[in-house]
């Protein structure tokens, strides 16, 4: 430690231009960060803004990593959705289940006579109005009783890669569907997926808009010709 620390007397000022702790300086990059943040929050309040007058083919939010939301890529919404669809049919319900980018683009593309629901944690997507369904995974059974066994293809991915988080979304997956179910989540969670609900892998494996460190899987309790030619 240098002796101007140590030395009482010395009351040497910073020099002009120096750092100090009234003086903090941000870097470049933390400058531009910083920017970026800024203007990500100032088009989501704009989005959210045209949401609220009924504006919603543009709403999405920015993904809550503390809810541990990671959207999936257009290609991979859409293939999900086209699946969904198709297995539910021209008078189908379909439940998504944590998976609001799925729920998006089933909207887009569904007729007036698919109906569509989106169970959702982030009160955000509240936006949906009627179609949205609060839903917390720790309390999986809390749901109305109008919707058990509803609903012809269940979309499920649960948020945590944890036995507990897929064992918890299961119990309200078994709930809500007829049949037919579709799981995205961890390659890790294989066995537990066959376990808990006889889903076993696709080829198609979803992929995510920002990329993910652990491999992602596409699950269904039934034989998917065309989850099982995608690449």
């Amino acid at each position: 430690m240098s002796g101007i620390l140590d030395d009482p007397s010395n009351t040497t000022e910073p020099e002009p231009g120096s750092d100090s702790d009234d003086d903090i300086k941000l870097s470049a990059t933390a400058i531009a960060a910083l920017q970026e943040f800024y203007t990500e929050q100032g088009i989501e309040q704009e989005l959210l803004n045209q949401a609220y007058t009924g504006k919603l083919d543009s709403f999405q939010p920015q993904e809550d990593w503390q809810l541990s939301q990671f959207w999936y890529d257009a290609r991979t919404a859409d293939i999900l959705a086209r699946e969904a669809l198709a297995v539910a049919g021209d008078n189908g319900c379909i439940a998504c289940v944590s998976s609001p980018t799925a729920y998006k683009r089933i909207r887009e593309l569904r007729s007036n006579t698919v109906e569509v629901k989106c169970f959702e944690y982030d009160q955000r997507f509240q936006m949906y109005g009627q179609d949205f369904i609060f839903y917390d995974f720790n309390d999986p059974l809390n749901l109305d009783m109008s919707l058990k066994n509803h609903f012809d293809v269940v979309v499920a991915d649960p948020p945590f890669l944890s036995e507990e988080c897929l064992t918890k979304t299961a119990i309200t997956v078994k709930f809500l569907a007829k049949d037919k179910i579709i799981l995205c989540t961890g390659a890790v969670m294989e066995t537990l997926a066959a376990k808990l609900l006889l889903a076993l892998p696709c080829q198609f494996k979803p992929t995510h808009q920002k990329r993910l460190e652990n491999e992602f899987l596409c699950y269904t309790n039934y034989e998917s010709k065309d989850l099982n030619s995608q690449h």
